[in-house]
């Protein structure tokens, strides 16, 4: 389906709208339908910018302190030593705390995405995106049936978000967000192909890697072009686009299309007290610490 009249990000999150609404009208006939409680997931379908903290140390305190402030946590297992009984114990001491629980996968096999859905994420994000057929494997394992092949099993995801009627297994579907970062020359290339797999919500640029493994600094001319041509390709499948860089969101020829960002501003103006680091802040971003306009 194309946009002509209404531009490309605005087509992009309407896109994403018109796959929810089938599933959303079953609910409730004409009556509108109810937002999600992936508070992130209906800020994207909103056409509002997302930003989260990273969490890459078992350290329920400091995810308790700094998640009421962000709109989703970003919990880094690609580059860390969490386990899966560490990120379920954060989320367990903090359920609901305001920062929607997200993870960065170690890989895509199904028995990994099976314990993250299981212990109560309602965001995967699967690194080094290259081919479709990792895209495929992120998103069929993501959602239960007839969308995707998650199994029916144990842990503590029905008590975290299965409260105040809500049913979680019903409303579950709706509420995931499947995102792919590209990351490298290969993944620009098949772009499109990887956007347009049925279960991908959100595409996003690893912005450090992509430097690193195409050997262009991101000021780049060629490097500035491989963004526009995975932002391009976002949006001609209908998908969200965004950058891991909160650099990303303002001043550059893709600022106006990015949606999805790792780190960046509060919600509130509040000042995360950690130091720097690849763990603490955006990937090639600075802190900052104002609040949001």
């Amino acid at each position: 389906m194309k946009f002509p009249a209404i531009g490309k990000a605005a087509g992009s999150v309407l896109a994403l709208l018109l796959v929810s609404i089938p599933a959303m009208a079953q609910q409730g006939g004409n009556a509108p339908p109810a937002k999600l409680y992936n508070t992130a997931k209906q800020k994207l379908l909103e056409g509002k910018q997302v930003f989260s903290h990273t969490i890459s140390r078992p350290d329920p305190a400091a995810y308790c302190e700094e998640a009421p402030h962000y709109d989703y946590t970003w919990f880094e297992m690609q580059h860390s030593t969490l386990t899966w009984a560490d990120v379920e114990k954060m989320i367990a001491t903090c359920p609901r705390v305001g920062a929607i629980p997200m993870i960065r996968m170690p890989d895509e096999l199904e028995s990994s995405i099976q314990k993250a859905t299981d212990l109560g994420v309602l965001g995967i994000i699967m690194p080094t995106v290259d081919t479709v057929e990792k895209a495929e494997a992120t998103a069929r394992y993501a959602r239960y049936p007839p969308e995707a092949r998650r199994s029916s099993g144990g842990g503590q995801a029905r008590r975290i978000w299965g409260v105040d009627g809500i049913n979680y297994r019903e409303t579950f579907n709706d509420n995931m967000l499947v995102v792919v970062m590209i990351e490298t020359p290969a993944g620009v290339a098949n772009a499109y192909d990887i956007a347009r797999v049925r279960g991908v919500d959100v595409v996003i640029i690893g912005n450090n890697d992509l430097s690193q493994f195409s050997g262009l600094p991101q000021k780049h001319p060629r490097y500035q072009q491989m963004l526009e041509e995975v932002r391009d390709a976002t949006l001609k499948a209908g998908k969200i686009f965004g950058n891991a860089g909160a650099q990303y969101r303002e001043g550059y020829s893709v600022s106006k299309d990015s949606f999805f960002f790792q780190n960046g501003p509060s919600n509130d103006g509040w000042v995360n007290p950690r130091t720097r680091g690849r763990g603490n802040q955006a990937e090639g971003e600075e802190s900052v610490t104002r609040p949001r306009q």
